[in-house]
């Protein structure tokens, strides 16, 4: 019998992209060859998110909703949002993605402000209108508190891709907004659009031996992706990425939700999603060491999900 805890048939063991789904979706993106209408994007949205490989989604989640979510992970950190003394501890289990090594990675997945969150129908309606199609299973993610940079605990800012873009993974992430991020020192999400359009251009530039993963970025200048708190980001899986540095006196708060469309054949991996919901179990992968605290199955109750958040989960059949 296979370890509950352990996702079946994971293929994302050695690659950093969230296990909870498949690597790629057997469907293509939204083209919208019928003309159908947006649930959520407008016209210009759409044209910027077909050019630019990113959308943000404003107000994708009530403002207040998001500061809540916020206020939980201090709390779920140990963290005082007042006492900067409190921000800079050792991390509990060691990351074997090393790039992600200090920038606040939250091993929280299942509490109950992560799925308000993921259930909102405004958050849903927006992933449609990208795929094209109303069966969809959202990541079981995590959240991220980002701190200022200070001596002794530095990190680089970086840029890659979760999926190797020669495979031509049909994939989207997305970065939910919990509290506002305006402040082009502040670190958060950053980007380059130029690389995601000319990308089968420049890597004929580049060494046939080079990191799949990380593109070298010369002569590149990565965009800073402000957000507003409840504000949604959603991003082609073949866009180049990364955390940006922190150099403000702010906090960077943070929310990854994704979806993807429903493998509901796979009853392998929908009973490890409803488990992971059930029972507060983390993913594991590459990027994901989870909390050796065990505080999501200790300190909080599975999570109260509406009639949405069932299907996007698995719980439920579309």
């Amino acid at each position: 019998m296979q370890n509950e805890t352990m996702i079946p048939n994971n293929a994302h063991y050695d690659i950093p992209g969230n296990p909870s789904t498949a690597k790629s979706s057997q469907l293509s993106l939204n083209n919208r060859t019928n003309g159908e209408a947006l649930r959520v994007l407008s016209e210009e949205d759409w044209e910027f998110w077909k050019t630019n490989g990113y959308i943000v989604i404003k107000q994708a989640v009530p403002r207040e909703q998001a500061l809540e979510t916020a206020k939980f992970l201090w709390e779920f950190e140990e963290k005082d949002p007042n006492d900067p003394s409190t921000w800079y501890t050792a991390p509990r289990a060691e990351m074997k993605m090393k790039e992600l090594g200090g920038t606040g990675m939250v091993e929280c997945y299942n509490n109950q402000h992560l799925w308000n969150n993921r259930q909102m129908q405004r958050v849903y309606d927006a992933f449609v209108d990208i795929w094209g199609t109303e069966k969809l299973w959202v990541t079981i993610d995590r959240a991220n508190l980002n701190f200022p940079i200070r001596p002794g605990h530095e990190y680089k800012a970086f840029i890659h891709w979760d999926y190797d873009p020669e495979t031509k993974p049909v994939q989207v992430q997305g970065v939910l907004a919990l509290v506002d991020q305006t402040d082009e020192n502040m670190g958060g999400f950053q980007c380059i659009p130029e690389l995601f359009r000319n990308y089968d251009t420049w890597k004929l530039t580049q060494p046939e031996n080079r990191d799949r993963f990380k593109p070298d970025t010369t002569g590149f200048t990565p965009t800073k992706v402000k957000m507003e708190a409840g504000d949604l980001l959603i991003f082609n899986s073949l866009q180049p990425h990364g955390i940006r540095a922190n150099n403000s006196d702010k906090v960077r708060c943070a929310q990854y939700i994704s979806m993807m469309p429903a493998e509901e054949d796979n009853a392998a991996l929908r009973e490890w999603r409803v488990n992971s919901w059930k029972n507060r179990i983390a993913p594991e992968g590459y990027a994901f060491p989870g909390d050796p605290r065990n505080w999501e199955q200790t300190k909080y109750d599975t999570a109260k999900l509406n009639p949405l958040g069932e299907k996007i989960l698995g719980l439920s059949k579309w």
